[in-house]
């Protein structure tokens, strides 16, 4: 019928399947992700407070500034040194579990440590919040890298940007979320903590109870796991009509593709010719990411705020604001991210975070004149808005698309385990460049902007409506390999469905 015959070739658009899978799958992880990350900023002087009290119901005495200092430290950096271990655990489930399989088990990695957060006065112990945050940890390293995938295999490829921009929409919505409870007339006070840090369970509780009723990803049942009915079925669900057959083609053209490759490992992919830019790619960008200051300009605002002349009180406020930014800006990025290209927004991203570290700079220096404090508040502002415009959103969407089904989840292993060692690393780094640099530290971060963007111009093609196997034959040429179907190089398809010359993708 006509509804069949137009399913050949036409494009890809928002089901409500696949527009609740998308939904839910980041609310129950990636908003996680986000709340974790901020949701002990807000309450810090109660919750130390609670280890002072703790100590000295205890031990009869007060406990020493710097025992303090260190378990606050540690209550702070365990979160993301559980995320690298998540994201070690990251390849293993994927390949096990499946996608969706992997994100319904990430949820024990929630619930647990937010009823152990949550009964932590309770029980009077401080440990239990150390602990809590190493688990809640590995819950984001998880979800992190997962969600993309999941949501990148699912999507049809004229919607994978915007789809895969979604999970840090979410975890943006997450971190205002923390910052607005996290307010002193709502939970951020001496009573309402405890419960401020258990509600990270709530997410994962919608997830496990909703996420079962939709589709595990096709890819995944198709390429890894044989299933050629269950991926026929969901494809169905997901693209809203019956004739799939040209996506199915495509995948079983890109599992004939890499099946000489087998599942790789982390150490196959390191040691692979043809997959040397994507992994040098997926790096830098993680690093720039990262590196680029985005963790140490959220440390640093609120003393910017104050030295503005923001009453101590008022704030609380500035940072929701912040962080209203910062999720209005990433749901741009969501509606343009299609029409603008992924290599544009990272380019432009990067370079507008590069001047904004540059004129911050200039701005603490001179902060003793009148007016300088507003223009240190303008900066701060403006980096946000170009973080999230490229370099928070992007390369998660660009991981996901440079490496195909057999390399992906080994991808974003590494991806996952340099994007939370830096982030590890600058937490733990930071406060010693800030008492020895002062407010010099944002040049250096100018500079890892700068580094990334020459990168990206040099070496980043764009990867929008393409599909995974046409990115592999841009880096081809660039991995100075050829890409194989069965015996002969990859050939494209023609417009009438029959196979055309050798693909000619200009990369750069």
């Amino acid at each position: 019928d006509d509804r069949q015959s137009q399913g050949q070739g036409r494009q890809g658009k928002l089901t409500v399947v696949l527009m609740l899978a998308t939904l839910i799958s980041a609310f129950g992880s990636s908003f996680q992700y986000g709340y974790n990350v901020a949701v002990i900023n807000s309450p810090s002087q109660f919750i130390q407070q609670f280890y002072n009290t703790t100590y000295v119901e205890r031990y009869g005495g007060p406990m020493e500034d710097s025992f303090l200092t260190l378990l606050w430290s540690l209550s702070v950096s365990m979160f993301p040194l559980g995320g690298l271990f998540g994201s070690l655990m990251v390849a293993p489930l994927v390949n096990k579990l499946g996608r969706k399989g992997t994100l319904l088990f990430n949820n024990i990695f929630s619930v647990v440590p937010a009823v152990m957060m949550g009964v932590s006065e309770i029980a009077e112990s401080y440990e239990i919040i150390i602990v809590a945050r190493i688990i809640v940890g590995i819950c984001a390293g998880l979800s992190s890298n997962v969600v993309p995938m999941y949501l990148g295999e699912l999507s049809p490829k004229n919607l994978r940007g915007a789809i895969g921009v979604v999970p840090q929409l979410f975890i943006t919505i997450g971190i205002l979320s923390a910052q607005v409870l996290g307010i002193s007339s709502i939970l951020g006070n001496n009573t309402g903590w405890p419960l401020m840090l258990g509600l990270t369970g709530i997410p994962a509780l919608v997830e496990l109870l909703l996420l079962p009723f939709f589709p595990e990803s096709p890819r995944y049942m198709l390429i890894q796991r044989g299933d050629d009915k269950t991926a026929r079925r969901a494809l169905q669900r997901l693209r809203g009509w019956e004739d799939v057959d040209r996506e199915m083609d495509e995948m079983r053209l890109e599992h004939q593709s890499e099946q000489a490759e087998g599942r790789l490992s982390v150490l196959n992919l390191l040691s692979l010719r043809s997959l040397r830019w994507q992994l040098i790619s997926i790096v830098a960008m993680n690093m720039g990411q990262q590196l680029s200051g985005i963790n140490a300009i959220y440390y640093y605002a609120d003393s910017i705020y104050s030295s503005a002349g923001v009453p101590e009180s008022d704030i609380q406020y500035v940072t929701v604001g912040t962080g209203a930014v910062n999720v209005f800006m990433t749901i741009t990025a969501v509606f343009i991210v299609e029409a603008a290209g992924r290599r544009l927004l990272l380019l432009i991203g990067f370079g507008i975070c590069c001047v904004s570290c540059a004129l911050l700079t200039v701005a603490l220096t001179f902060q003793s004149t009148e007016w300088m404090p507003y223009v240190s508040i303008a900066c701060v502002i403006v980096y946000v808005v170009g973080h999230a415009v490229g370099p928070s959103t992007i390369p998660y969407v660009v991981t996901t698309e440079m490496f195909r089904q057999s390399s992906r989840p080994a991808a974003f292993m590494v991806a996952g385990s340099i994007h939370w060692l830096s982030n590890f690393t600058v937490g733990l780094v930071f406060p010693f460049m800030e008492s020895g640099l002062g407010s010099n530290s944002f040049i250096i971060f100018c500079f890892i902007c700068l580094a990334t963007l020459f990168y990206i111009w040099l070496i980043v093609p764009e990867t929008k409506n393409k599909t995974f196997l046409e990115i592999s034959q841009m880096f081809a040429d660039r991995n100075q390999v050829e890409i194989q179907v069965g015996n002969a190089p990859l050939k494209p398809e023609t417009g009438d469905g029959r196979e055309g010359d050798a693909f000619k993708v200009t990369a750069f």
